[in-house]
């Protein structure tokens, strides 16, 4: 796999937007615009990027994070949730008391999410920013965020705004693309996302380029423990990963003790 690039932005004069370097008050309305114009697509474009493992991998985190099944309240916030992939599933593995709120910063990315969800009344949505959520701290028993961290400008501060919102013994679950760590697969996976994912999206969403942004995110991210200590770094404790497929993707857990 290509040489992983360290991500350093987090009080850097200089943000990554993929593999190009813009001010870091510029990175956040690019992203937006991104997701403006692939939020139709967004999932269906999921499904042809990882032939559906994304749906698997995203039932491997409500596994792992596993709400309770009975009448008592439980309290999600799935971050960067739009389309509403997480919370759908938590909802459905959860007990009567278990509510969820979606906080986006898309609003396209929210209302094919609202579209989606229809009268589900145990669900909300919330147009937020991860870096400043618009919610008292201690309020959410869980905090769920999935393909969503690498397209912030300050990873550190979302993290810390992580652990703000979250009570005593809540979770923190991210999943996120990560660094192949099986041989062979490193090399085909490289191959595949570089030259296929663009392509896919151009042919499918009529737009290239912001498939092209999307997977040179991913090799801005911080490998598994480089991620692992950034968790570690706002606060929270007991943190620790899985590697899914061979490491294309990773489940990262971490709970405010």
């Amino acid at each position: 796999m290509s040489e992983k690039v360290s991500n350093s932005e987090n009080g850097d004069a200089e943000a990554s937007f993929g593999f190009a370097k813009v001010a870091p008050e510029a990175k956040q309305g690019l992203v937006n615009e991104v997701f403006a114009r692939v939020a139709r697509r967004y999932d269906l474009m999921n499904d042809l990027m990882s032939g559906g493992l994304h749906r698997l991998w995203k039932d491997d985190v409500v596994g792992w994070l596993a709400p309770p099944k009975g009448p008592q309240a439980f309290a999600l916030l799935d971050v960067a949730g739009g389309t509403g992939d997480i919370a759908s599933r938590v909802l459905a593995a959860g007990g009567t008391g278990t509510r969820a709120t979606i906080c986006d910063i898309s609003a396209e990315m929210i209302a094919v999410g609202r579209e989606r969800a229809g009268a589900e009344e145990r669900l909300a949505f919330v147009l937020g920013n991860a870096e400043s959520l618009p919610f008292a701290a201690k309020s959410f028993d869980a905090y769920t965020i999935a393909f969503g961290m690498r397209n912030l400008t300050r990873i550190d501060a979302a993290l810390a705004e992580a652990y703000r919102v979250l009570k005593p013994g809540g979770r923190f679950l991210c999943l996120e693309f990560s660094s192949v760590e099986t041989p062979l697969l490193d090399t085909l996976y490289d191959a595949y996302s570089m030259a296929a994912i663009p392509a896919l999206g151009a042919l499918v969403a009529g737009d290239g380029e912001s498939y092209r942004y999307l997977v040179e995110s991913i090799r801005r991210f911080p490998d598994q423990k480089s991620f692992m200590g950034m968790i570690e770094n706002a606060g929270l404790e007991r943190v620790r990963y899985r590697n899914l497929t061979g490491g294309i993707a990773a489940i990262h857990s971490g709970w405010r003790l």
